[in-house]
């Protein structure tokens, strides 16, 4: 790099530390000057490519804060229906001291894997209470089996956890017949079933669960929320534990 370039990129330096003042290179430099800059850049690249690796990282990081924000006022904003909606059924202790909400789809295959995440923690931990909010994203089949996991819960709550395990911890792709086949399996009536089917309140409780994942920044199941946080993917069962620890210690998922 010539002199005159370094002297240039040295001044708008000094600029950019005095005045908080960017002056983009378009229109710091000349033509040839641009030019040289860009070899110097593509050269400085080659020679240490791990350079972009970095960045990568710090761009992630920086999209996974910002995410974090936007989750952490929407849960401030939401909390009721995050933690207590009439619709969702919670497993574990009903006045556990700490809550952990779990959105899934009975198609999601992250969410087969990550069912034994909260039936090793309910099974470690007596005073955890899990809440399952149900997001059908998944194609027609999902909120097909929906419709039957909703009627269920209705007609049997105190069966929904043996209805839930069954259904996301099967082989079987969720649909409604594999869903009936589960509900029925534990004493409910297809008919009664098939006759709480039809009630409108399904849609809401499926209008409430996109509002809140929208809200959230929830693209993807599972994705929990614990406190104030928004853990997106499933991330195992020892970082929940961790975050759950760490809320009794300091009332936040880190501390």
């Amino acid at each position: 790099m010539t002199f005159p370039v370094r002297r240039l990129i040295a001044a708008s330096l000094l600029l950019v530390s005095t005045t908080c003042v960017f002056i983009t290179p378009a229109r710091a430099l000349d033509d040839s000057q641009k030019a040289e800059f860009g070899a110097f850049i593509r050269e400085y690249l080659i020679a240490n490519p791990e350079v972009m690796l970095d960045v990568q990282e710090a761009l992630k990081a920086k999209q996974a804060a910002a995410q974090q924000q936007v989750a952490e006022s929407a849960i401030s904003a939401n909390k009721d229906a995050i933690f207590n909606s009439k619709y969702d059924v919670s497993l574990g202790n009903l006045k556990g001291d700490v809550t952990v909400v779990e959105f899934y789809d009975y198609n999601c295959g992250y969410c087969k894997r990550a069912l034994p995440d909260m039936e090793a923690i309910l099974e470690a931990d007596k005073n955890v209470r899990f809440v399952l909010k149900e997001l059908p994203i998944l194609g027609q089949e999902s909120l097909d089996a929906h419709r039957v996991s909703s009627a269920f819960r209705k007609l049997a709550p105190e069966k929904y956890g043996d209805f839930h395990r069954a259904l996301l911890g099967g082989e079987d792709r969720a649909t409604e017949e594999t869903a009936m086949a589960v509900a029925t399996r534990l004493g409910v009536k297809e008919a009664d079933i098939r006759a709480r089917m039809v009630d409108p309140s399904h849609d809401d409780e499926v209008r409430e669960s996109y509002t809140l994942a929208n809200a959230l920044g929830v693209t993807g199941t599972p994705s929990y929320i614990i406190g104030n946080e928004a853990v997106f993917g499933a991330v195992g069962a020892d970082e929940l534990v961790e975050k759950i620890a760490n809320m009794r210690r300091c009332g936040k998922t880190a501390c």
